[in-house]
Formats: C-alpha cells, sequence, structure tokens
C-alpha cells in the first residue's frame, strides 16, 4: 500500500509547538508529533509510513505520528495509528486498546484461565464471592504491560503469565477496598461486591485476594520478584491511606495529588513493566527503563480515571462516577480550577465540597466557558504518556517494545475522547 504524502504547504504549525496538523483541503487529516518543539522552518516534504493496516487515507481519519522528527535532511519512517475522527459517531464505540491487546492475545487468555483458576485455592465457602469478584473482566492493563515488558526485553514465558495474574489480582483487590470506602454500587456494569453482601464481608474478600497474590509470588525462585510485589502492596495501601487522611484538605495541593497517584496507582504499572523485565533477565539498565516507563503511563492512567470520574458518563462507563468529589478527594481537574480561580470561585467552590453538593460543583467543573481544568489535566496526563514512550526509544526495537509505545497512542486516544 503506498504511504500518505504531505507537502510543507499542508503543515500548519507554530514554532514551539510539539504538534503539527496535516490539513488537504482544510481538513485536518493527520497529527504529528515531534520529539522536540517543532521549528516550522524544519518542516520539509513528509511519508507516513503506518507499520499495519492502514484503512484508506479520508478526510475523516486522522493519522497520529508519535516522538519522531520529520526534516529536511531527511525522511523517517513512523509509528503511526488509524482511528476514527472524534467528531464521528463511532468514536466511543471503539476500543483504543484493541489493537495492542492483539499482540499478546495468546498470553493474555492464558493469564484469564489461570486467573479464574485460583478460585479453587479459596475455601469452598466464599469460592462464590471470589468468582463474582473477579468476574467482571476489566481491562486488563496491568498484565498487558507484564506481558508487553517482558516481550520487550526478551521471551515471553509462564513466568511472565504467573505475574500477570499476581498483579491483577492486587488490582481486583484494591477495587474491592475502593468500592467499600467510595460507597460505590457499580463497577463493569454490575454491582459491586460491598452493594450486593455488604463493607464487612467486602474487606475481608479483598484482604483475601491481596493475600492470595502475595501467596503466589512466593513460587518465584527470584526472592527479589516477590519481595518487590509485597513491596509495591504495601505502597499502594499507603498510597490509599494518605489519600484518605487528606479528603477535604483544601491545602492538597498538585505535588502532593501526584505523590498520591504514584503510590496508589503508578507504583503496581511501575511494578508490573519492571518485573517483566526482571523475569525476561534484562540488563539492569533495561530493567530501570521498563520501570520508569511503568510509573510514567500508570500515573497517567490514574489521571485519566480522575478526569473520567468527572467528565464520564456511567452508562458508558459501568461503574458509579462522581465518587472522588463525594468522599472529598481532590483529584487533579479539582485542584488544577481551584489553583486558577478567582477567591470569590474558590470560596463558593469550597462550600459547594464541604457541604456535599458534588452535583453542582461537577458542573461547575464540566463548564468549559468558565475554566480549563479538565483540559489542562488531559494535557498533564499526555506529557506524562509521551515522557513514557521517549523514554524506551532505547530500546531494540521488536513488535512488543512496539507495543508499549503504541499502548501510550491508545491512551493518549483515551484522554482525547474525553473532550466530546
Amino acid at each position: 500500500m503506498d504511504c500518505p504524502e504531505f507537502r510543507p504547504d499542508h503543515l500548519q504549525s507554530s514554532p514551539g509547538n510539539r504538534t503539527a496538523e496535516v490539513r488537504k483541503s482544510g481538513l485536518v487529516t493527520a497529527a504529528v508529533i515531534f520529539r522536540q518543539a517543532a521549528e516550522s522552518d524544519r518542516l520539509a516534504t513528509g511519508r507516513v509510513r503506518p507499520t499495519g493496516g492502514l484503512a484508506a487515507f479520508a478526510p475523516q481519519t486522522k493519522l497520529r505520528a508519535c516522538c519522531f522528527d520529520f526534516c529536511q535532511s531527511a525522511r523517517h519512517s513512523a509509528r503511526v495509528e488509524a482511528f476514527a475522527h472524534p467528531t464521528t459517531a463511532t468514536a466511543h464505540s471503539v476500543n483504543p486498546l484493541a489493537r495492542v491487546t492483539r499482540l499478546v492475545q495468546p498470553h493474555l487468555d492464558q493469564v484469564e484461565e489461570r486467573i479464574i483458576q485460583q478460585v479453587a485455592a479459596f475455601d469452598p465457602a466464599i469460592e462464590g464471592y471470589v468468582t463474582y469478584a473477579i468476574g467482571g473482566r476489566g481491562k486488563r492493563l496491568r498484565p498487558l504491560v507484564a506481558l508487553l515488558a517482558g516481550g520487550a526485553s526478551g521471551e515471553i514465558n509462564s513466568g511472565h503469565v504467573d505475574l500477570a495474574v499476581i498483579v491483577e489480582l492486587i488490582h481486583l483487590a484494591t477495587l474491592v477496598h475502593d468500592d467499600v470506602m467510595d460507597e460505590a454500587e457499580r463497577r463493569r456494569a454490575q454491582p459491586t461486591v460491598n452493594a450486593r453482601w455488604g463493607n464487612s464481608l467486602s474487606v475481608l474478600l479483598g484482604d483475601c485476594l491481596f493475600a492470595h497474590a502475595l501467596n503466589l509470588s512466593a513460587s518465584f525462585e527470584n526472592s527479589q520478584i516477590s519481595r518487590a510485589i509485597a513491596r509495591t502492596a504495601s505502597e499502594i495501601c499507603s498510597g490509599e491511606m494518605i489519600q484518605t487522611q487528606r479528603r477535604f484538605d483544601l491545602k492538597l495541593g498538585v505535588e502532593d495529588y501526584l505523590r498520591i497517584v504514584k503510590m496508589k496507582t503508578g507504583s503496581l504499572f511501575s511494578a508490573a513493566a519492571e518485573l517483566g523485565a526482571t523475569i525476561s533477565e534484562a540488563k539492569p539498565s533495561v530493567v530501570e527503563i521498563l520501570k520508569n516507563f511503568g510509573m510514567r503511563v500508570g500515573t497517567a492512567y490514574q489521571i485519566y480515571d480522575d478526569c473520567l470520574d468527572i467528565a464520564g458518563s456511567e452508562s458508558a462507563t459501568g461503574k458509579t462516577l462522581g465518587t472522588d468529589l463525594r468522599k472529598g478527594k481532590f483529584t487533579l481537574p479539582v485542584l488544577i480550577f481551584l489553583r486558577s480561580a478567582s477567591e470569590f470561585e474558590r470560596e463558593r467552590c469550597s462550600s459547594l465540597i464541604l457541604d456535599g453538593k458534588c452535583e453542582e460543583m461537577s458542573e461547575v467543573l464540566k463548564n468549559r466557558s468558565a475554566n480549563g481544568a479538565l483540559d489542562e489535566s488531559i494535557a498533564a496526563g499526555n506529557d506524562l504518556i509521551c515522557e513514557a514512550q521517549r523514554s524506551i526509544e532505547s530500546l531494540s526495537s521488536n513488535s512488543h517494545a512496539e507495543g508499549l509505545f503504541a499502548l501510550g497512542n491508545a491512551m493518549r486516544e483515551m484522554f482525547e475522547q474525553l473532550r466530546l
């Protein structure tokens, strides 16, 4: 298939920007994100080369090329992904992650089988509760990161599947506990465990899942892996405790928020990537690169989830939204808004939050004519994704390393869908 081309007169950008738009007949047909800030005098004829199947180059198709320069001196092939333009009716129906998961689908299927098999490890009296907790299949992002990191640094083996099962069980345990703390009633389009059986049983079920994950980690011959998993579980719980401690704290700053997010979410993504490389017996430098990649991607994902809590719809997500505000958890969009708001707006919004008028506060945050807090939060998430992608440029190129890069693109697309 011929590669779509663009010429300098098709490119529109401004000095200092990382993004340039490719226009034909006045329509944006491609977005090019440069490794460094774009310099308009360096833009020349370029060629976008797809790495896989790509639909016909049409006005409603958007191509995204990340972290590659298009300069007068040379032409570089670019990793690109085709997806429906956000203005089309199908934007929400496309799962941005589907293209990435296909790279490791056979291994993800093994992970699913192994997760289901874990039910038999519990006492028959509680098997039903465990089955329910693990039954609502989610995105499996953390297993995906573990498998891709393993493949990017070596060959995927049974140890990576075991790791993927463990990190997902830890994640499921945190979801059960989160739903108790947030008094959430829906998760993955079904009633939460606490909505069905109450808080006491739910807390104990989450504890069981945590303990079982740690028990599974003890089967690795390399004790470094089990210690890292235990340390990560402790960090997740500590992050949740600090966030709970700082509820309704109007002095919470963005740096405080990021510290909490890195602990409660970034740490598990980081461990998944780090240990995936460790199991592949990668060089320490590669392990460190992937560890940092996981932290950035995980932190970005939590920012996305926090934006979704404000901008998403319960029918589309299948879970209870608005719980952060109701429980006094100040997420990035809220913090950015309060930081930039006038004194009158801050006092008004603080009163709304402290008085429990969360629906009114949500409407304030959704009013984009009044503030750009959501857009700035999305930009912060996208910056982390770009940093993550740049950090793995030194890895040897293979399909799984490309998959890690594509995961960043998919997450960027998820952020873009929040703007609709």
